[in-house]
């Protein structure tokens, strides 16, 4: 049994079924291929947003050695996403392949204008008009990695988060729970957003009685705090297609702090193309979000307005979701 409670054998099967499904379309396994008949269970609303996803682009190189390198996922793939889960808004993360080179991000933003904005992966060298160049193409924050690349380190946070305050941006946090647990104190006192990708990855079967999600539950509690309801699949123990370990996670922050959350795809799920967790489905990831969140209300919150205040997308331009498929 691996430490997301999956036996190998569920791995290889899952590893098999994507081979076949590569085969059959072009060897691009991001393309977003319905693995069942899954449709949306609920009405998504106008402007609803997926704030945590990435491209990948073979006319952008990336670092010698990096682990996350999976095929082609690119603005054109991702499109078809949308058009199946009804997103139309969406925000773009350099993923650890890129180190700190953003080119990825700064094309995949052009490509997808006014409806898409980004979170740059960048270190303490990084000078003000690069900053400055990547708040012009829509970047609205900066990603701290820590176990898959670091190319900040714990001392340069409160230095890089003075730096982007002035930009109105936000810092977000990729990070083991126990890292996250150490740098807790740290975390409270930034003076920008403070952003959790994939739920603060709480470890399971802890849950909530673990360290990492008290830490979370005081930076929500504390007003600075946000969580991204993105990676069901990633620290789950009990697996598709409810994961009740992780949704009980993502239920819980909604209860807590339902103006601070914002749901994300995590598409092309690169951990999983490596073969450290089995693939997810896309529409049953998004699918959950209703039993997470069984109000409208608090769905459209989640869905649009809330990205609206984190990322600034204009309330005006909310565009109805595509027809469903």
């Amino acid at each position: 049994m691996n430490n997301n409670g999956y036996s190998r054998r569920s791995v290889v099967l899952g590893m098999t079924a994507l081979g076949m499904m590569s085969a059959i379309n072009g060897a691009v396994w991001a393309k977003p291929i319905p693995e069942n008949d899954a449709k949306r269970r609920f009405t998504v609303p106008s402007g609803a947003c997926d704030c945590h996803h990435h491209i990948y682009d073979s006319r952008f190189p990336t670092l010698p050695g990096a682990k996350l390198t999976p095929p082609p996922a690119t603005v054109t793939d991702y499109r078809a996403l949308q058009r199946r889960l009804g997103t139309t808004r969406n925000v773009i993360v350099t993923p650890s392949a890129y180190g700190i080179d953003n080119r990825c991000l700064l094309d995949a933003l052009a490509q997808m204008g006014a409806a898409a904005r980004g979170i740059a992966v960048i270190n303490s060298r990084v000078t003000d008009d690069e900053l400055e160049k990547l708040n012009h193409a829509g970047v609205r924050g900066i990603r701290v990695l820590f176990g898959r690349t670091n190319p900040v380190q714990p001392s340069e946070i409160e230095t890089l988060a003075q730096r982007i305050k002035g930009l109105g941006w936000q810092m977000q946090f990729y990070m083991p729970g126990a890292q996250l647990v150490d740098l807790s104190t740290t975390l409270r006192k930034l003076p920008t957003p403070v952003v959790l990708d994939h739920m603060g990855h709480i470890p399971q079967p802890q849950g909530e009685n673990s360290e990492a999600y008290k830490t979370v539950r005081r930076l929500l509690d504390s007003g600075n705090g946000w969580v991204k309801l993105s990676g069901a699949y990633m620290d789950t123990r009990l697996g598709p297609p409810d994961y009740p370990d992780t949704s009980a996670i993502a239920r819980s922050y909604i209860t807590a702090a339902p103006e601070r959350v914002v749901w994300g795809s995590n598409w092309p799920h690169p951990a999983a193309q490596a073969g450290e967790t089995p693939m997810p489905d896309d529409m049953n990831l998004f699918n959950l979000l209703a039993e997470w969140a069984p109000s409208s209300t608090v769905r459209e919150q989640i869905l649009v307005r809330n990205p609206e205040v984190l990322f600034g997308f204009d309330a005006k331009d909310r565009q109805p979701p595509a027809k469903a498929v």
